[in-house]
């Protein structure tokens, strides 16, 4: 009952991670270290937004697909789903609060460096919810 909508909002984190990770970061790194900064800067702040929500909103509805079924696996896949958040609380908010904190007009090679290495952590959170996803699908065989 829970199970195939905690299967579609895996289905879009991971598909939004992937995103990121495969067009808009390439994109952002072919910019010049200024407007690289100021595209990201938007961009994060409404991507944090809708994939913090399908984070736990997927978490919420792979708890109540276990608590209905039994079947662990969706617990566990909620879990891996709502692993996102304290990876994003203690190895990617860091370099963010450098990023935001960073005025565009002093975006230098190191600010390109913490984009990279930002892109680089974000691909964790594309295979979180790629674990997710395979997750679900098992626990909906």
């Amino acid at each position: 009952m829970f199970g195939p909508f905690a299967l579609a909002v895996a289905a879009l984190f991971t598909g939004a991670a992937i995103y990121i990770n495969w067009a808009e970061q390439p994109a952002r790194l072919s910019l010049d270290d200024r407007s690289m900064l100021d595209e990201w800067k938007p961009a994060y702040k409404r991507g944090f937004l809708m994939q913090a929500s399908l984070a736990v909103i997927g978490f919420v509805l792979g708890t109540l697909e276990w608590i209905v079924t039994g079947k662990v696996i969706w617990l566990a896949g909620g879990a891996a789903l709502l692993a996102n958040w304290p990876f994003t609380w203690f190895a990617i908010m860091p370099v963010n609060k450098t990023l935001e904190a960073t005025p565009s007009e002093h975006a230098d090679d190191e600010t390109r460096a913490l984009v990279e290495r930002w892109g680089w952590l974000h691909a964790v959170r594309s295979g979180l919810g790629a674990f997710s996803l395979g997750l679900f699908l098992w626990a909906s065989i």
